[in-house]
């Protein structure tokens, strides 16, 4: 008997026992659609943290120092260590975020993230504007009390990009002249808080109203990736000179941060994997139950077939053939509900999600695996049947 026909007659014997082969699948459709749902919802969830670090910059350096007294980092010091450091460094810019209320006439804002930056910090962020200008080495100098907004900002406050330009916006009170609209970086929605509110203005406006003359955050931007750690060692040298205690500062790269993060992510996506996975191996057991029973149930059968000369590697093949069917099917239609699934479940988390390729392979080849390894002991079994006792059994 070659295989195609003990494929065939694993169809039939299939089919001659619909609701029994299905409720054997069942488990397997269960444990193969729990493996891709889970780890497709979880490395969608990574591919969006992953995307929203690198919208905050993936080659940025941030630094945090607690000024004292006897021991403080002025600008210009740090403007002097970035000078000195150029080979390390694409950009600089100190950062001074502020919690504020913002007004045009009636109108205001709460939830707006105003921060005070430098002219370099439209480049370091990689967005562009979409009309106006962005803050100038002049209005830092100067301290002239202009600003930029964010999209959401110009269409809530003023009604549109155009209409926003050279307008007064109050920011706690103080008057600020809008120069400049960032482009729209959330296409999906505008909202209060969201990527399109904020509103960047001077370093040295927003020092004077936070009644800080020691400005504490920077935000450096790495000329390359690759010497993201050389640059790092270079931030903390040079703070410790002048802090003498590394409590007193803090330097993080947030290539670092992505890299634990996604190390993180990965390990949970395995352990859920597996966690699904428990449910494929109790389906393998089904499948032997299953399996047993056929065997005893064709026990007259199997004698028949030995008594017309059929091997001992004919009836191994035909059983294991059998169980390997039944689980592909279920492995096939577990796949299809999974990824049916997956992009249900993703829409309704508000997350583009697709099924993963690596789940749906490594579920659908286990299926196929556990149902040859939990077939091979029924069908064991039927091979060493005594065929004198299989035609004596009723």
């Amino acid at each position: 008997m070659n295989i195609l026909q003990s494929f065939k007659m694993a169809l039939k014997s299939i089919w001659s026992n619909k609701m029994r082969s299905f409720l054997t699948m069942l488990g397997i459709i269960i444990g193969v659609a729990s493996v891709i749902i889970l780890v497709s919802l979880v490395n969608g969830q990574m591919s969006y943290m992953t995307e929203s670090f690198a919208s905050m910059g993936t080659n940025q350096i941030n630094v945090n120092v607690s000024n004292l007294s006897s021991r403080s980092l002025s600008v210009d010091e740090m403007y002097q260590f970035y000078d000195k450091h150029k080979e390390l460094f694409a950009q600089m810019t100190p950062k001074v975020t502020l919690t504020s209320t913002i007004k045009n006439g009636t109108e205001s804002l709460t939830g707006t993230t105003v921060t005070g930056v430098s002219e370099d910090y439209l480049d370091m962020k990689d967005q562009t504007l979409d009309s106006g200008r962005f803050l100038q080495y002049s209005d830092i100098v100067s301290r002239q009390k202009v600003c930029v907004v964010g999209y959401y900002v110009a269409w809530d406050l003023y009604g549109g990009v155009e209409k926003a330009i050279d307008q007064t916006i109050k920011i706690n009170g103080y008057p600020f002249r809008i120069v400049g609209v960032i482009s729209r970086q959330d296409e999906e929605e505008l909202e209060d808080g969201g990527t399109d509110d904020v509103l960047y203005l001077p370093y040295s406006c927003a020092a004077k109203m936070s009644n800080n003359a020691n400005i504490s955050s920077y935000v450096f931007a790495t000329a390359d990736m690759d010497h993201t750690t050389e640059a790092k060692e270079v931030i903390n040298t040079f703070l410790f000179h002048i802090f003498k205690d590394d409590d007193l500062y803090r330097v993080t790269a947030m290539s670092e941060l992505l890299d634990s993060l996604n190390s993180m992510i990965s390990m949970m996506s395995m352990m859920l994997g597996g966690i699904a996975g428990i449910s494929l191996l109790v389906a393998g057991v089904g499948v032997m139950n299953i399996m047993l029973v056929s065997v005893t149930e064709r026990t007259r059968e199997i004698g028949i077939r030995k008594a017309l000369g059929a091997k001992k590697s004919n009836i191994m093949q035909q059983f294991v053939i059998e169980a390997a069917v039944t689980s592909s099917f279920g492995g096939v239609a577990g796949i299809l509900v999974g990824s049916v699934a997956t992009t249900v479940i993703g829409t309704a988390m508000g997350m583009t999600v697709s099924p993963t390729p690596g789940a749906v392979i490594v579920s659908f080849s286990v299926s196929v695996g556990i149902g040859l390894l939990f077939g091979y002991m029924p069908a064991s079994r039927a091979a060493n049947l005594n065929p004198i006792d299989a035609l004596r059994s009723e």
